[in-house]
């Protein structure tokens, strides 16, 4: 059985590597299916909660789980919702470890 992506761990980028595309790309994607792929470029999803508190909470724990893999999403909080969008700079795009984030994300209590 292969391993989930949210059981891996963030692999540091540090370029030399082409981004995914095409096939590579939908595969990893199959396993996020939540999560918007935009241009092939990067990864984003909006998760909605009852309040500003709420969505605080959930920003820190994605943060926490930033700072422990050492991938960092671009967060967006406001009132009842956080976006969060990945990309690997290094490589101008997607890598892996963008969903390997996405999938720990997912796993994050709401």
């Amino acid at each position: 059985m292969p391993e989930r992506l949210a059981d891996k761990q963030c692999v540091p980028c540090r370029g030399g590597v082409p981004p995914l595309k095409g096939p590579a790309l939908a595969d990893l994607q199959k396993q996020v299916q939540e999560w918007t792929v935009v241009e092939e470029h990067h990864l984003v999803k909006t998760f909605k909660f009852p309040d500003f508190r709420k969505a605080l909470e959930f920003t820190n724990r994605v943060g926490e789980l930033a700072e422990e893999q050492g991938h960092h999403p671009d967060l967006l909080l406001a009132w009842g919702k956080v976006e969060v969008t990945l990309w690997t700079h290094a490589v101008n795009g997607l890598s892996e470890s963008d969903f390997i984030m996405a999938a720990k994300i997912d796993r994050l209590p709401r």
